[in-house]
């Protein structure tokens, strides 16, 4: 079989570990693997925390309301939505393509389509400018075919969200090849974990926490089920 659908066919949700050290040279690679992940725009709007540290890590476990994959794990990694980074990404994109052998016209499309970007996630005060620009969009929608962008703040959560969760499953099938094992979890105090680890509720949102670290002989592997593929997928 393919290494990677074995590593995906065989990836389960671990809620025991024994203690093992992570590599820093590991941690990277399932770093790494994550962050290659496709996100819209090639905007990549989301972090991750490594917690690693056991003071940290204890009070991570906590917060994520002492559920045993949290409190056994070698590290838990915070996956968090990240809209304030926009600005920062495009201007390190553009700076690696004056330097990766790309055309001036290229560099120059890039630049253009990065300024009119900005208006895709600019809010204005009291999120005014994202209600404008929703009204627009709906009123333009009577007559054109078109998507309705995610103007508002919290539908750019919902937009950082949605490539924060695929950079989170290229993650965890990244440890599963590597000899590793994840639980990904949405049991946390999110308030309390975000000051923790020092976000900003304006810009950050965490989607889950994924516990990692080496399947103890104590877990238990239940039976799988999943629904039936008549059930699931339709062909049209």
């Amino acid at each position: 079989m393919n290494q990677i659908l074995e590593a995906i066919l065989q990836r389960r949700a671990i809620k025991v570990f024994d203690p093992v050290e992570i590599s820093p040279d590991t941690r990277e690679q399932i770093l790494h693997a994550a962050r290659l992940a496709p996100s819209s725009f090639n905007i990549q709007p989301y972090r991750f925390y490594w917690v690693e540290t056991p003071q940290m890590k204890n009070e991570a476990a906590r917060l994520c309301f002492g559920q045993s994959p949290a409190a056994t794990a070698s590290a838990l990694v915070v996956a968090v939505a990240d809209i304030g980074s926009w600005k920062a990404t495009t201007e390190s994109e553009l700076a690696w393509m004056r330097t990766a052998g790309f055309s001036e016209t290229k560099i120059a499309e890039h630049d253009r389509r990065a300024k009119s970007g900005k208006w895709f996630f600019i809010q204005g005060w009291f999120g005014v400018f994202g209600l404008l620009k929703w009204t627009i969009l709906r009123a333009l929608h009577f007559w054109k075919t078109m998507g309705t962008l995610p103007v508002a703040r919290q539908g750019m959560f919902k937009w950082a969200t949605k490539s924060a969760s695929l950079a989170c499953q290229n993650l965890m099938i990244a440890a599963e090849a590597l000899g590793l094992n994840t639980c990904p979890m949405e049991g946390f105090d999110g308030r309390r974990l975000g000051r923790l680890l020092g976000l900003s509720g304006k810009y950050h949102e965490i989607v889950m926490v994924i516990a990692i670290g080496k399947k103890s002989a104590r877990h238990v592997d239940h039976p799988q089920w999943r629904r039936p593929l008549a059930a699931t997928v339709r062909i049209v």
